[in-house]
């Protein structure tokens, strides 16, 4: 079943509804080559980057990176729910929509439930408004006042307030909504007596929206010294998941529509969002407080290939460490960091310097691993022995994460400006530096995000040879290499279905198998359109890419055996174990003549 309904019944809706029509009812649309062109309907550009392959009934804009099939369009472009975009379509083709069976049912009734709770959400939202305005939210407008936040941010945000812990919860089961419903968003909990009250008592509210203009969640803000944390979230839902979410994407994605986007600030709390905002900086969204996640940044890459990181003074040099910027770089993101004052949040420095202040801090953005080497030098008299020997010692770790060595040099003459030893002094010790120690397999994957990144994009290579019939990926069979991302695995077990029913792989049929917008189906879908799929240089690519893939596939069997090996009680048993040990490394070391 594809999202619940019949295959025949969307193979028919798609072969009556051409995509090439469908947007051409939206759009002009000029045909190069094989493909039709336009200036992309989902965000502001000049030149035309929104290409479809009619063929395979799929669009891909290489602007703002989104791909999809016919449904897809209608969806976004009506801002409709996948639903009501079937709908549209069957309407336009007559046809009858399909009976509901049982798995039509479960869809429905899921599709159901999550409005649901999205109700649920909005209605709060509206509620926690209307309280703002009541007259009754002193406290709370004081404190907005207090934070020189303008009537027309406070709208642009839809700020409210929470004035207790019972009206909120009579509000919404007079409206009609169910208790375990209204607990399962997260708007109310339950009290040790059993009572609902309001999640969010007595706090300023922050509605939290995402990309498709919902309210998912709230963040509350107490409004008095208290012993606990002064911000609150709604707890994790079905709808709302801290590490899939960037506090202000709404607002990034509507000006994305009217303008093309440089780059996007990154900041940590609601507040710094805002207080930017307000000042003219549109372009920012927030992390939710957590470390930054694969998923938020690729949704982040959605919108710009370039992020100012603009954390507080304090925290900004240990964040610039952390795994979450580590992941940025991995995507192929641009990642610069903004030096702010020692104490100092970007809503510190707005409301202290203005907004010519805080572009001054924007204009000082330094690339990561400079303001690296920079923070290093934090706390330290250079002009001590003990502390020159220590920056040292951390500097040169730190430039021998540069990936190339023009880079390397620059930094190690900077380094000799500020410390006054000799080039050739610390280019001797960098290159004396002890190797790092390998790692393998799932230990990789964790500790080094560029090395997963480098087998995920051969993954897609693959993946994108395979569904777009390459000449030098005739020879791939099914189970070749085994593919570690889940996304991945959905498309081969795909591409193998259709080869065992003796059909054509069609990658606009892909969007079908995802509940959710899949950035790796994106990134396989935009190699479609690069000359590698056909051209020596890929050809090459693509042998290193199913030679790596192979060794990591053998890789794990050679872990397994060890194990096997270790805990082995039998004396012949050990010696066939070691002999497939063996076996494998002949194949492994195969694969590099």
């Amino acid at each position: 079943m594809a999202k619940g309904f019949d295959p025949e019944f969307m193979r028919e809706l798609k072969y009556k509804n051409d995509l090439v029509e469908v947007a051409s009812g939206y759009m002009t649309l000029e045909k190069k080559g094989a493909n039709y062109w336009a200036c992309c309907p989902f965000h502001h550009e000049k030149t035309p980057s929104f290409s479809i392959n009619g063929a395979e009934g799929f669009y891909h804009c290489f602007g703002c990176g989104v791909s999809g099939d016919v449904i897809s369009f209608v969806k976004e472009i009506e801002s409709v729910d996948f639903m009501e975009a079937v709908r549209i379509l069957a309407d336009r083709a007559k046809i009858a929509m399909p009976e509901t069976n049982t798995n039509m049912e479960e869809t429905v009734r899921r599709k159901q439930k999550k409005d649901e709770l999205l109700k649920i959400l909005r209605g709060s939202a509206v509620f926690y408004r209307a309280n703002l305005y009541s007259g009754n939210a002193a406290p709370h407008v004081q404190y907005i006042r207090d934070r020189k936040m303008t009537d027309k941010t406070v709208r642009v945000f839809g700020l409210g307030a929470s004035l207790d812990y019972r009206s909120l919860p009579q509000y919404l089961l007079d409206k009609g909504f169910q208790k375990e419903d209204m607990l399962q968003c997260g708007v109310v909990q339950e009290s040790r007596t059993g009572e609902l009250i309001d999640a969010q008592a007595g706090r300023l509210i922050y509605p939290i929206i995402d990309y498709m203009d919902n309210v998912i969640a709230f963040g509350g803000r107490i409004l008095e010294k208290k012993d606990f944390a002064k911000y609150k979230n709604t707890k994790e839902t079905p709808l709302f998941n801290k590490s899939r979410t960037l506090y202000n994407v709404n607002l990034l994605k509507k000006l994305k529509k009217t303008q093309n986007i440089g780059y996007v600030i990154m900041v940590e709390g609601y507040m710094d969002t805002i207080s930017l905002y307000q000042a003219g900086f549109k372009n920012v969204v927030a992390s939710m407080g957590t470390s930054l996640t694969m998923e938020q940044v690729r949704l982040l890459k959605r919108y710009s290939g370039n992020v100012y990181i603009s954390y507080d003074g304090d925290f900004a040099g240990q964040k610039a460490n952390s795994r979450g910027l580590e992941i940025l770089k991995s995507e192929g993101m641009n990642v610069r960091v903004v030096p702010l004052p020692d104490g100092l949040d970007p809503d510190d420095v707005v409301k202290e310097s203005g907004a010519e202040g805080y572009r001054k801090c924007l204009d000082a953005a330094m690339p990561l691993i400079d303001y690296k080497l920079s923070y290093a030098a934090r706390g330290k008299d250079l002009t001590k022995a003990e502390d020159k020997r220590a920056y040292i010692a951390s500097a040169l770790n730190i430039i021998r994460e540069s990936e190339t060595q023009s880079e390397r040099e620059d930094l190690l003459r900077i380094l000799r400006d500020r410390t006054g030893v000799t080039y050739e002094s610390l280019r001797r010790d960098l290159e004396n530096l002890p190797a790092v120690p390998a790692v393998t397999g799932e230990q990789e994957k964790r500790k080094r995000p560029d090395a997963a990144s480098r087998l995920v994009k051969a993954e897609r290579f693959i993946l994108a040879c395979v569904l777009f019939d390459s000449p030098f990926a005739r020879d791939y069979v099914p189970g070749m290499v085994d593919f570690t991302e889940p996304e991945h695995r959905v498309i081969a077990d795909y591409i193998e279905k259709c080869w065992n029913a003796g059909e054509k792989p069609n990658a606009g049929t892909l969007f079908e198998l995802f509940e959710e917008e899949s950035p790796a189906l994106d990134e396989i879908l935009n190699l479609n359109y690069a000359d590698n799929l056909r051209s020596a240089e890929g050809e090459r690519y693509y042998n290193d890419s199913i030679r790596v893939l192979m060794a990591e596939k053998i890789n794990k069997q050679i872990e397994i055996l060890t194990q096997a090996a270790l805990v082995a009680t039998d004396a012949e048993e050990r010696k066939m174990i070691h002999e497939q040990i063996q076996s494998y490394w002949e194949v492994k070391n195969s694969l590099k003549s």
